[in-house]
């Protein structure tokens, strides 16, 4: 039997809030939910962003607080964006003059400079002839809208995060939150299985940018300053992985750090449901976390055209002040996408492990698949890769479900990117498979105009909406947009502009896509929680009714957690030097290795895999 990799366990956090235990998705269809779930929905997130006051007023700082909004100082001021002018100068007669301490002085005098010692240690410059020179400056930003995590909320607050990027602090959270929600003790996984069972597959696209990692390190120079002996290392874009290796899970077990661009999330999924079916692992924890919300990143996109800038929105709406909640569109008359900020961790195991350890189940993944485009004329533009990634996946899925399962109740997760390109040719992607499949009104959703693209974490984004969307019925809308822009290729679709009530019509399995900058496409087949359980049912019959009573047990954990994270108690992991394995407490023999916390121990009784050969 092929091992099904199963979701056990997700978390993170976005601009709509915390991942676990949907809230994140609640935000985005919130106008849509009960009264009660509306209520839970705000208390929560309100807990989270730290906000105190009566509940009317909550509502409202809540929901102007989450989402794409106007950029906040946390990040920058976008209308006095940091700077430097470079100027070049010429003396008037005589030179210009200044002081300043001796030891300030450069190391190498410029030739046209003259320096005249001073009492207290200070020296007089005179220069002559022309010198060039950095002010410091600031100007309005065109860029005004991001994806920023809720207001308020301070992830690096959480645990002592000191000279930590931030990306790293969205990782410590959103890996502790997936671990919290799961229900079951990682410890207790531990002992079920070998050090060599376990996965770590995380990474992040551009690393850490900020001061704290690589952008304060590309930075010193130019600000006179000396790069810290911690910058390079937390700046790694693997670091997303070995931190939660190193601080949070304590694990020695296999570790990757795939990159693919926009599609980073999908590709580390690929790896740990390739070593899960191939039965290489039985737990896998799949992770990105991206923080791109940083001045020198977006003015580099701003100036590929890539980006939706004051000016470009003033000019699509026919309006002097455009609203930058508004700013992405995907699938609808657009100028570009918004940046946006993420941590999505999601814990996965094969189906005989979680049956065993009474794990609760939210969904399984198949497969994801991955191709490139072939030659290009230009790196950022799509190619047929995404033809071949999507086809295969739906293909995929038919086989497991049968027809009427993917004709009637399945769901498109969009890339959505909200480029006047990307509306065209993905859409004409998702119509052409439709027609190949006979297919008509396939519900397409597109999370970044809530939540803009968060990069390497964007497909996290999507598979999470896609868990929320198949456990409630309701697909979120682009409610950003008054209508779909006249060049997509929808005769097949239904893309929504409000939220999308299948509630009547069960959703059994979503198609999470994303297309990347090189080439990099992937889709991933996503199976519903309720059709997951049936088939794992199927295969376990024998052992259902106890799985379904330790299954109470784990239930009755993660709820422990979500009461206590929906005050904001999020029970951030974070281990530093505690649990230390000692090395002389391993113990190596001819056959097998065994440490100290795993339940297993690790063979080397390794067979010949060249066996005809020698």
């Amino acid at each position: 039997m092929t091992a099904l990799p199963v979701i056990v366990g997700y978390g993170g956090i976005n601009a709509a809030g915390r991942s676990s235990f949907d809230q994140g998705y609640r935000r985005m269809v919130l106008e849509s939910l009960s009264a009660a779930d509306r209520d839970k929905t705000l208390s929560g997130l309100a807990a989270l962003m730290n906000l105190e006051g009566e509940s009317a007023g909550l509502a409202e700082r809540v929901t102007l607080g989450t989402l794409i909004r106007r950029i906040e100082d946390s990040a920058f001021d976008p209308d006095a964006a940091p700077w430097n002018s470079a100027l070049s100068v010429s003396a008037a007669d005589g030179g210009m003059s200044f002081r300043l301490r001796r030891r300030n002085l450069p190391e190498t005098l410029p030739d046209n400079w003259q320096v005249r010692e001073l009492d207290g240690g200070k020296v007089e410059v005179t220069i002559h002839g022309q010198q060039r020179m950095y002010v410091p400056d600031c100007k309005p930003f065109p860029v005004k809208a991001a994806g920023q995590l809720p207001t308020g909320f301070d992830p690096g607050a959480l645990y002592n995060s000191r000279s930590q990027p931030r990306g790293l602090h969205m990782a410590v959270m959103g890996a502790s939150d997936a671990l919290n929600a799961m229900g079951i003790d990682w410890q207790h996984i531990c002992q079920q299985v070998r050090p060599d069972q376990v996965g770590m597959y995380a990474s992040s696209i551009f690393g850490q940018l900020s001061e704290e990692g690589l952008g304060g390190m590309l930075k010193a120079r130019w600000l006179g300053a000396r790069p810290t002996s911690k910058q390079v290392p937390m700046g790694l874009n693997t670091m997303p992985a070995d931190f939660i290796n190193a601080y949070v899970l304590g694990s020695i077990g296999h570790t990757e750090a795939v990159a693919g661009a926009c599609a980073t999330y999908l590709y580390n999924l690929h790896a740990a449901v390739r070593d899960i079916t191939a039965g290489r692992r039985r737990v896998a924890i799949v992770g990105t976390s991206e923080a791109p919300v940083t001045v020198e990143l977006l003015e580099g996109f701003m100036n590929m055209s890539a980006l939706a800038t004051d000016e470009a929105m003033a000019r699509l709406d026919g309006i002097d002040n455009p609203d930058p909640r508004r700013y992405s569109r995907p699938f609808c008359g657009n100028a570009g996408f918004v940046m946006g900020e993420s941590s999505q961790y999601t814990i996965l195991m094969d189906d005989s492990l979680a049956v065993s350890l009474g794990a609760d189940i939210h969904g399984a993944v198949p497969a994801v698949h991955i191709n490139a485009d072939g030659i290009k004329k230009s790196i950022s533009s799509p190619g047929p890769g995404n033809y071949l990634t999507f086809a295969r996946s739906v293909a995929l899925a038919r086989s497991i479900l049968g027809s009427e399962a993917v004709q009637r109740h399945s769901l498109v997760m969009a890339h959505g990117s909200s480029t006047p390109q990307n509306r065209v040719t993905e859409s004409r992607i998702f119509d052409r498979v439709a027609e190949a499949f006979d297919i008509t009104d396939w519900p397409v959703c597109a999370v970044k105009a809530y939540l803009g693209h968060t990069m390497a974490s964007a497909s996290g984004d999507q598979l999470v909406a896609a868990i929320g969307a198949m456990r409630h019925g309701l697909v979120p809308g682009i409610k950003t947009a008054d209508r779909l822009a006249d060049d997509i290729y929808g005769d097949r679709l239904a893309i929504p502009l409000g939220d999308l009530d299948r509630r009547d019509r069960s959703l059994e399995a979503a198609f999470i896509n994303a297309k990347g900058f090189g080439g990099n496409n992937a889709t991933g087949v996503l199976l519903s929680p309720a059709r997951t359980e049936a088939m794992l049912e199927r295969r376990h019959s024998h052992v259902w009714r106890e799985y379904c009573a330790r299954r109470e047990h784990t239930r009755d954990t993660a709820l422990t957690y979500e009461t206590a994270a929906d005050r904001g108690d999020l029970r951030v992991n974070y281990r530093f030097g505690d649990g230390l394995i000692d090395e002389d407490s391993v113990t190596i023999g001819r056959d097998k290795v065994e440490v100290p916390g795993f339940g297993h121990p690790l063979s080397l009784d390794l067979p010949n895999p060249y066996d005809d050969m020698c």
